[in-house]
C-alpha cells in the first residue's frame, strides 16, 4: 500500500489530468493515432473506450492509483477466501459457485436432479419465485436474458409485498401445477415471508397441500424448516454469498428449471470464464479492472454523479435494475472498510433502459441537457433467436447500427451555433460493450463482469463491498410501526398515518 502522502499526490496528479481531460474535445481524442489500442478484447467479448475523455497518460495514472491502493492483492484475497467482509467476518465465496469442481459436489447434484426431474415429468407449468432484492432481482433478470434457452415451466417473480404483484402473478397459474420456490438467505424476510403466506392461502383455498407445492432457497435451513418447508425440500447455501452476487447459488434453482441445468451450468462458465480473465489479466488489458477505473474516474475526478447502463438487448431490460443493486447496494456507502468518512462520495446512481426505446425517451436529456452522464451501451453484434430469418437478422443489423450511431452522436455532437435548439455540444462518454451472440456463456460473463467492475471500485475507494446496513434500517423502523413500538420517536405525522390504518 502506498503511503498517504503518495496516494494523495497521485490523486492531484488525477484531479489535473481530469480538469485537462475535461476541456479536451472528445473528437480529438477519438481521431488520435493510436486510438484503436483502447478496443480491449476477450475473445469475441470487446469493451470499446475509444469515446472516454482519456489518453494513454490518464490509463497510466489509473492504473498506478489502482496499484497504489494494493489492488492486486485485494482480488489475491477475494479469490482465496480472505475474510475480506471485514464488518460481518466473513470471505466471500460466491465465485466457488462458478468453478468447474461445483458440479462434482451434493449441492449441485441435488439442484441438479431436482430440476431435471420437475423438467421431465411435465406436471408443473409454472414456478412462482418469491423472493425480494437480490433473492429476485438476479435470478427474474437471469431468466429473461437466457430468452430462447428457457424452454421449460414458465418462470414468474414476485417480488414486491404490494399484494397486487402476487395476485396478478396467480391469476395465470393453476394450482395443481404451480410450484413456489420462496427464495430468502435468512428467512426473516418480512415481504418474502408475507407473500409466501398469501401463496400458502390460494394453495389451501384450492384443496392443495402448500408442504407439496412449496419449496425454499435459503442460507439459513433450520429457519425455513421452522416456517413449514420439509427439510427434503430445503436448497441451502453459505452465508458468504451475498444477496446481489447470489443468482449462481441456489437463488437461481427457477432459472435452472427453466433452461435446464445444462445450460445453467454454461452461464456459470462463462462467469468462470471472466473470473479466470479477472484474476490473471494485467491491469491495463484487465475488463473489469479499466471499467472500474472509468467508473470511479467519471464519479470521484470528474463529478458526475450517475451512470447509465443501456442494454441494446430486450432481453436484457432487466439489467439495469440488476447492475443498480449490484452497485450501490455494495458501494452506496460514506465510510471506509476502517469506518473512516471518505474524503469524497463513492457509488454513482446506476439507471438505464433498453436501447432503441431509451433514445425515443431519456436521449434528449443525454444528447442536450446541462450535464454530462457518462453510459455504457451494451448489444450483440449477432441475434440469438429461435428461427434467425433474414427480415430478423436485418433487424438486429438496425438495432446495432442505432447502438453504434448513439455512442458516436454523443462523443461528437453537432454544432450548430445558429440555432442552439439544435445545437448539439457532444463530449458525452461512453463505452461500448458488445459480443458475438447472447448465449447462456455470454450472458454468464457479461453478469460476472459487471459484478467485478463493482468490487474493482470498492477495493479502490476502501469501501466494504459486501456488506448492506444501510437496508436494515428501514426494516426495523417498519416492525416498529407494525408492532406500535416506540412510536413516540416517530413524527406525529407518521402516528397520525398509522391511526388511518387501525
Amino acid at each position: 500500500m502506498a503511503s498517504q502522502t503518495e496516494l494523495q499526490q497521485l490523486n492531484d496528479r488525477l484531479e489535473a489530468e481530469a480538469q485537462q481531460m475535461a476541456a479536451t474535445d472528445l473528437a480529438s481524442l477519438m481521431h488520435a493515432e493510436g486510438r484503436d489500442a483502447l478496443v480491449l478484447k476477450q475473445d469475441d467479448l470487446w469493451v470499446d473506450i475509444t469515446r472516454q475523455p482519456i489518453r494513454t497518460d490518464s490509463l497510466d495514472m489509473l492504473c498506478a492509483l489502482a496499484e497504489a491502493r494494493n489492488l492486486a492483492e485485494n482480488i489475491t484475497q477475494l479469490f482465496d477466501g480472505t475474510h475480506i467482509n471485514r464488518t460481518e467476518d466473513r470471505p466471500v465465496v460466491h465465485m466457488g459457485l462458478r468453478h468447474p469442481d461445483r458440479h462434482k459436489s451434493e449441492g449441485w447434484k441435488q439442484l441438479a436432479e431436482f430440476a431435471e426431474q420437475l423438467r421431465n415429468a411435465g406436471q408443473i407449468t409454472d414456478v412462482v419465485n418469491i423472493g425480494i432484492g437480490g433473492s429476485d432481482l438476479g435470478p427474474a433478470m437471469l431468466a429473461q436474458a437466457l430468452g430462447p434457452a428457457c424452454d421449460g415451466p414458465r418462470l414468474h417473480f414476485v417480488g414486491n409485498v404490494d399484494p397486487a404483484h402476487i395476485h396478478d402473478v396467480l391469476a395465470s397459474c393453476t394450482p395443481e401445477q404451480t410450484l413456489f420456490i420462496v427464495t430468502s438467505k435468512t428467512f426473516t424476510t418480512q415481504e418474502t415471508l408475507a407473500n409466501a403466506t398469501l401463496a400458502t392461502s390460494w394453495l389451501e383455498r384450492h384443496g392443495m397441500r402448500s408442504d407439496e407445492a412449496m419449496v425454499a432457497v435459503t442460507a439459513a435451513p433450520d429457519m425455513a424448516n421452522r416456517w413449514g418447508i420439509d427439510k427434503d425440500r430445503i436448497f441451502s447455501f453459505e452465508d458468504g454469498v451475498g444477496g446481489r452476487y447470489s443468482v449462481w447459488s441456489a437463488v437461481g434453482l427457477a432459472v435452472m428449471i427453466g433452461c435446464g441445468s445444462a445450460r445453467f451450468a454454461e452461464v456459470l462458465a462463462g462467469a468462470y470464464d471472466m473470473d479466470c480473465h479477472f484474476r490473471t489479466a494485467p491491469f491495463d488489458q484487465n475488463l473489469p479492472v479499466i471499467m472500474g477505473l472509468l467508473r470511479i474516474w467519471h464519479r470521484q475526478f470528474m463529478g458526475r454523479v450517475s451512470y447509465g447502463l443501456m442494454a441494446y438487448d430486450q432481453r436484457l431490460a432487466r439489467f439495469a435494475a440488476w447492475a443498480q443493486q449490484l452497485e450501490m447496494e455494495s458501494n452506496g456507502k460514506s465510510v471506509d472498510m476502517n469506518g473512516q468518512t471518505l474524503s469524497h462520495p463513492a457509488a454513482p446512481l446506476i439507471w438505464g433502459e433498453p436501447g432503441t426505446n431509451a433514445q425515443h425517451s431519456f436521449f434528449q436529456w443525454l444528447h442536450q441537457g446541462a450535464e454530462i452522464h457518462p453510459i455504457d451501451i451494451l448489444v450483440s453484434r449477432t441475434p440469438y433467436l429461435r428461427g434467425e430469418d433474414a427480415l430478423s437478422k436485418d433487424a438486429h443489423r438496425q438495432l446495432v447500427i442505432n447502438a453504434i450511431a448513439q455512442a458516436e452522436a454523443l462523443a461528437l455532437g453537432q454544432k450548430n451555433p445558429d440555432n442552439p435548439h439544435q445545437h448539439f455540444a457532444g463530449n458525452r462518454p461512453s463505452i461500448l460493450v458488445s459480443w458475438d451472440r447472447s448465449t447462456p456463456f455470454a450472458i454468464g460473463r457479461l453478469l460476472a463482469l459487471y459484478e467485478h467492475i463493482t468490487i474493482v471500485s470498492g477495493f479502490i475507494w476502501g469501501i466494504n463491498s459486501f456488506d448492506q446496513f444501510g437496508v436494515e434500517l428501514g426494516k426495523k423502523m417498519a416492525r416498529a410501526l407494525d408492532e406500535g413500538t416506540g412510536l413516540s420517536h416517530f413524527s406525529k405525522a407518521a402516528q397520525s398515518f398509522m391511526q388511518t390504518l387501525d
